[in-house]
């Protein structure tokens, strides 16, 4: 494992030499355009695990991407190896569905403290609320961002993240009504605290997430990966690629159904993943909206 092969990866080309904020963004950002958050192992017979060398493998050297606990695993390591002060955070993901956050601390999240300051790095969300820049860790602060408009809010010691997004045009309009749209404007995304965690911390969580017949990722075959405008998403058979603000304060989503013999090329085309597995796409309506 090295950074140079990390960075290949990614097409980072810039400076490793300052940890400062403006090399962090530029570091993130380019693994949340080269890296998709996905879950396809599951629907193809593999098993994830959380044994960093393995994701190191995945994700560098096989092309493919991960969920949370392997994309902000390895982002932590690159990032500890290019002498950030960094440590993991653990958090429970909102359910908009229930309307209600989970009562497991699902979600490993990266923090980086640079000359004093605290920032949340989250390369692992993915759609929507997948941030494009590193968030300062400060209260009731509106923080624009490309996708949205994000903000915490410490109550108590616990760290609540919300998006606000824009207005949608969808050309497409026998997808209006899709239960993958979000239909608010502000959207609960997570809640945390600052307990330092492990990655052994989430060892029950990833076997739980890849087994549950109630975990989301057991219902639902996701591949998601940020654009320089926006982001595309495959779930189940629906490809959706949205552009943010094509017009003033409106995001453009549109929406396409695939054909089984459309999805292994579609992987391959728009997320720049080759699986060695046959996937079987799977999208139980309800609980992920993008």
């Amino acid at each position: 494992m090295n950074l140079e092969e990390y960075f290949a990866r990614t097409g980072y080309k810039g400076s490793t030499e300052k940890q400062d904020l403006e090399t962090l963004t530029d570091i993130f950002q380019h693994h949340i355009r080269a890296v998709p958050f996905e879950n396809l192992s599951i629907h193809c017979g593999e098993k994830i695990t959380l044994e960093l060398e393995h994701v190191y493998n995945k994700i560098v050297r096989r092309k493919r991407g991960g969920w949370c606990m392997e994309n902000n695993q390895l982002l932590g390591w690159v990032l500890k190896g290019l002498g950030y002060r960094t440590s993991f955070l653990g958090a429970h993901v909102f359910n908009p569905h229930q309307n209600a956050f989970a009562t497991l601390v699902t979600h490993l999240v990266v923090k980086v403290v640079i000359d004093g300051k605290a920032y949340i790095v989250d390369g692992g969300f993915g759609v929507s609320y997948q941030m494009w820049q590193p968030m300062e860790l400060v209260s009731g602060k509106d923080q624009p961002q490309g996708p949205g408009v994000f903000r915490f809010t410490e109550i108590n010691g616990v760290w609540y993240l919300e998006k606000m997004r824009r207005k949608q045009y969808i050309p497409n309009q026998s997808f209006s009504h899709s239960d993958l749209l979000e239909k608010k404007e502000c959207r609960k995304v997570y809640m945390f605290d600052l307990e330092p965690r492990t990655v052994e911390d989430f060892s029950f969580q990833c076997t739980y997430l890849q087994t549950s017949p109630d975990s989301l990722f057991t219902k639902k075959s996701i591949c998601t990966l940020q654009t320089t405008d926006g982001f595309r998403a495959l779930i189940g058979w629906t490809l959706t690629e949205t552009m943010y603000n094509y017009k003033e304060n409106m995001d453009l989503v549109e929406f396409v159904t695939l054909e089984d013999e459309e999805v292994e090329k579609t992987l391959k085309e728009k997320f720049n993943i080759t699986l060695e597995r046959k996937l079987v796409p799977i999208n139980v309506k309800g609980s992920y909206t993008i």
